[in-house]
């Protein structure tokens, strides 16, 4: 007998050992029919905005998290009506929790379930039963908090209660336990005006009160107040944790060089006007990937790691080249695989596609791991140099500074040049001031003369 069967879809681990991602868009609504792998949502994690996929064909019943939220890992998110056999059961008898968990075959390169193949598994905690239906509701300004698409749900005893880092700092500060605070978030979740609220209703101290104060509400902030106050999450927390580890990890060393690049530009001109590389988007950051590149195959310890664990030096003979991307999200890394084996049109090419990825909030979570050296170009904004941080894991990362006309020496003269400098900043445990001045003065040579290419390549 065919019958019909809810089945609930738990936000998966979309790579990297990630723990929670943030709901960003729905792509349906409940009562839509979708196919199999059809785009239902986007989410972003603390690395990129990834589209989900749908692990069923049917029908969608009930959306369990809204727009902002953040959801843990294996948390359910959207409920499926899909044909099945049951057995001659009524549908009611369906239990997702009782089988064991499959894994969907069709959910390629996001592991919807994983099977645990008897090894032990961390004991899962408790969900509260999904919400009856409710239309998903759209906010004009992502300061006012949008009406919940689920009931607030009680916690039990062994629960902790769901809230979120600052929440949970302001109740501390205000001696508030969470188990007695009542959450009207979603799913429960206690936010800050439940605190605040919590405070206002009890007997505590004056101070504790002006605390609670503190920080306008989601109103005071869409009335326009004295203050903004934002959550730190996605690209911003991870970039932020990553720089303060390599900062205090790695002993930084910079170094700096400005370089007559007026052949460069010149050599520019001429390829944009070479039909090899028509439809191409040549910059000067084209060429400095190009001259890094060169560079690094008579410098290989800047394409290094430090291996802590094993106390290791391991060096890497192929190059994923990072480029830091400015986004609307915070800043990125993505970086091209084996750039070191690309042509410049390749480079190019690659460049292009990079950078408007990672502008469109695209970039995959594969391609944002496993750099080995990045260029950060701090020209687009204007600035000549700077003391970029390295991307943990790696060795070193180079600066490109704007290129400017200046009065230079050239021939024995003083002539008006285009003038760029370099800030290369290493690991000073893996690569020595010889190597990272070596380094700095053959990409400097390059771009004051190509024609070197010959010569160093």
């Amino acid at each position: 007998m065919t019958a019909t069967m809810i089945k609930e879809f738990r936000l998966p681990d979309l790579g990297e050992g990630l723990t929670e991602s943030e709901i960003v868009s729905w792509k349906v609504n409940v009562g839509d029919t979708v196919s199999l792998n059809q785009i239902i949502a986007e989410v972003e994690t603390a690395k990129a905005v990834v589209e989900l996929p749908s692990p069923f064909a049917g029908v969608i019943t009930a959306l369990h998290e809204q727009p902002g939220t953040v959801v843990e890992v294996g948390k359910p998110i959207v409920s499926f009506e899909v044909e099945g056999d049951d057995g001659g059961q009524p549908p009611a008898a369906a239990d997702t929790e009782a089988a064991p968990a499959k894994r969907e075959p069709n959910l390629v390169g996001y592991g919807a379930v994983v099977e645990n193949s008897g090894h032990p598994v961390r004991r899962p905690r408790k969900l509260a039963e999904p919400a009856p239906l409710v239309e998903l509701a759209e906010t004009k300004s992502p300061l006012v908090a949008p009406a919940p698409l689920v009931a607030p749900a009680e916690t039990t005893p062994d629960e902790r209660p769901r809230s979120t880092p600052p929440v949970r700092k302001l109740a501390k500060d205000l001696g508030v336990s969470l188990e007695e605070v009542k959450g009207t978030g979603p799913g429960g979740l206690i936010t800050r005006d439940d605190v605040r609220n919590f405070v206002g209703g009890g007997d505590l101290p004056a101070a504790a009160h002006e605390l609670a104060a503190e920080g306008p509400t989601a109103q005071e902030l869409a009335a326009g107040g004295r203050e903004v106050r934002m959550p730190i999450k996605g690209v911003r927390k991870l970039t932020a944790a990553a720089m303060v580890s390599s900062a205090f990890t790695a002993p930084h060393v910079t170094e700096f060089l400005t370089v007559d690049v007026t052949p460069a530009m010149e050599l520019l001109s001429r390829l944009k006007a070479a039909k090899a590389f028509e439809g191409l988007k040549l910059t000067p950051l084209t060429l400095v990937a190009k001259a890094a590149l060169i560079a690094l195959r008579r410098n290989p310890t800047l394409n290094s790691r430090w291996d802590e664990a094993n106390q290791e030096v391991v060096q890497f003979n192929y190059v994923n080249l990072g480029i830091a991307a400015a986004t609307p999200r915070g800043l990125t890394v993505p970086n091209i695989k084996d750039a070191d084996r690309m042509t410049l049109a390749d480079i190019s090419a690659a460049l292009t596609e990079l950078t408007e990825t990672a502008r469109a909030g695209k970039t995959s979570p594969a391609d944002l791991t496993g750099g080995t050296i990045s260029i950060t170009n701090i020209g687009v904004f204007g600035i000549d140099a700077g003391t970029p941080i390295l991307n943990p894991g790696e060795a070193a990362i180079l600066a490109m500074g704007a290129v400017r006309k200046m009065p230079w020496e050239h021939q024995d003269q003083i002539a008006l040049r285009q003038v760029m400098t370099l800030s290369l900043s290493f690991d000073h445990r893996l690569v020595d001031g010889e190597q990272g001045s070596r380094f700095l003065a053959d990409v400097g040579a390059l771009l004051a003369d190509p024609g070197m290419a010959l010569a160093l390549a």
